[in-house]
């Protein structure tokens, strides 16, 4: 008979110095249940399943199984204990073997001191075929694709027997058609009696496969809930407020094309063609979305129409200005604004100012500035307006901007794009990491921008987003174009160009009208599998 477990958390708080990370969370998992964790980036989940798989030690609070307070001094305890998780960005070691992964950290050996592989590659086998996973013991995890990858994950935590199994964000790195069989999947595992900790922010999977809701934010607990809540009701209780899921966007009127990229190729120092011979434009009053999983191209893409990429081939025009070349200082002051993928990294220096931040681009301009001399009461000046503009929650210009939120923050280089004349607006994961009332704000903005009769580029991994906001979608696949397709493009669709499957190729019988290739769009064989990082959005 099947081990089931009852896992209960109890008053567990977590403190890193000054932050309070989990402030008294009370969680029961019962035997056979999917419980799904949900709240915003930053809101304590990860936090408190580090705590549970016994990665952090609670500052106070117990954990207890089957009613018994356990305690534990590492992952190998948790594991002992029947608790297994599986990572959002995967422990595996790529050139080693499906078998070896699996065997890592408890191998054994026979004669002569060599890996004993057979019984591990019987169990995967056995795991492999109770599941359907379809998974060879022998392959090599770097041939993988991601979503098979992710079942290799599974497979380790089910060989040590686990029956608790924490999924952190899973379905981040899978395209749709991968995310729909995970969610088969865990349904399966709940069936065998594995209970499964579901941690996400998407609250359409949260409500396709969860038996519970448990909601998080700040830190704290702050209402459960069933799948039969409605998707705004969750939002509200992620958020603190209500919020609008949906944008009211009027439809595109585009102008003359004037953007303008042609058989773009990007080199990395390896040699590899990152981007790979693409062309597209964008029209004035246009957004072109590009999607697909990351790792694909999007990242170096807008790198190379910045200026940061070194080893660029092929033409870049802006009003048949040509950008190759050219510095970013250049780029931007032809009229670019651009919003990094990375806003702590790329987007804002946390111990300056907010007021600094938002003109970091135009220190050396006026209003801002006069020869070697700035203007403090012009800088503060110009973020009393921005903060008031873009509704950043921020008691004072002066405080240093990365000790705002994740949302706020991003607010704040949104509004330093946003608040000169531009002639093209690239904005690379937007609302990665921003609360959904943040995004909301941010989706307005951004449209505002198009209807102001800018050219607009979004580069997005959450497909959801991809969806609301495009006038036309661009799908990358290995650096390649697969495609471009209109908007209301189906998800079935999208998830297949993702995978490298040609629009003409992807669409279901009877509709290859909607997502036939435009006249700039080239024809793309039909590939693969995908294999990097992606998902969707709410």
């Amino acid at each position: 008979m099947v081990r089931v477990l009852k896992l209960e958390l109890r008053g567990i708080t977590k403190r890193f110095g000054s932050l309070l990370a989990n402030d008294h969370i009370d969680v029961v998992v019962e035997p056979g249940q999917i419980h799904c964790l949900l709240g915003e980036n930053g809101a304590g989940k990860s936090t408190l399943m580090n705590v549970l798989y016994g990665l952090y030690e609670p500052t106070e609070g117990e954990i207890l199984i089957d009613d018994k307070p356990v305690s534990f001094r590492g992952p190998g305890d948790a594991m002992a204990a029947g608790i297994g998780m599986v990572h959002q960005h995967f422990m595996l070691v790529p050139v080693f073997t499906v078998a070896e992964n699996v065997a890592l950290g408890a191998e054994s050996t026979k004669a002569g001191g060599f890996l004993n592989l057979d019984d591990t590659r019987r169990k995967i086998k056995e795991i492999s075929d109770r599941y359907g996973f379809d998974v060879d013991p022998d392959a090599l995890v770097e041939d993988l694709p991601v979503g098979v990858q992710q079942r290799v994950e599974i497979i380790k935590a089910l060989v040590r027997d686990a029956r608790v199994l924490i999924l952190d964000e899973p379905t981040a790195v899978l395209t749709p058609q991968d995310t729909d069989e995970l969610l088969d999947i865990m349904r399966q595992l709940k069936s065998s009696g594995t209970s499964i900790v579901f941690i996400s922010h998407k609250l359409r999977e949260v409500k396709a496969v969860s038996d519970t809701i448990t909601v998080i934010r700040r830190g704290k607990v702050v209402g459960t809930a069933t799948p039969e809540a409605s998707t705004n009701e969750l939002a509200s209780l992620m958020v603190g407020r209500a919020v609008s899921l949906t944008l009211d966007k009027a439809p595109a009127k585009p102008q003359e094309k004037t953007f303008q990229v042609s058989d773009l190729t990007v080199v990395s120092p390896t040699g590899q063609h990152v981007v790979d011979g693409i062309s597209f434009d964008i029209a004035r009053g246009e957004i072109l979305a590009v999607a697909g999983v990351q790792g694909n191209g999007q990242t170096e893409l807008t790198e190379a129409i910045l200026g940061l990429q070194d080893r660029v081939h092929g033409s870049i025009l802006l009003d048949g200005e040509e950008l190759v070349g050219r510095s970013v200082k250049d780029v931007l002051n032809s009229g670019v604004g651009f919003v990094p993928e990375d806003r702590s990294v790329d987007g804002l220096i946390g111990t300056f100012s907010i007021a600094e931040n938002l003109i970091l681009d135009r220190y050396d301009q006026p209003p801002f500035a006069k020869g070697i001399s700035m203007s403090p009461a012009k800088v503060l000046e110009n973020a009393r307006t921005r903060i008031d503009e873009f509704d950043v929650r921020t008691p004072s210009g002066l405080l240093a901007a990365g000790t705002l939120s994740g949302g706020n923050q991003q607010k704040v280089v949104m509004a330093r794009e946003l608040s000169r004349p531009l002639r093209l607006f690239i904005a690379s994961q937007p609302t990665r990491g921003v609360d959904v009332g943040s995004i909301e704000f941010l989706h307005k903005r951004i449209v505002a921008e198009r209807d102001h009769g800018t050219p607009v580029l979004i580069v997005s991994t959450e497909l959801d987003e991809v969806m609301e906001l495009a006038d036309r979608i661009a799908v990358l696949y290995k650096g390649k174009l697969v495609g471009i397709v209109p908007a209301g493009t189906g998800r079935d669709v999208l998830g297949l160009m993702m995978a490298g499957i040609a629009p003409e190729d992807a669409a279901p019988a009877g509709s290859a009208e909607k997502t036939r290739p435009g006249p700039d769009t080239p024809e793309t064989p039909r590939t693969s599998t995908a294999s990097a990082e992606g998902g969707d959005h709410v």
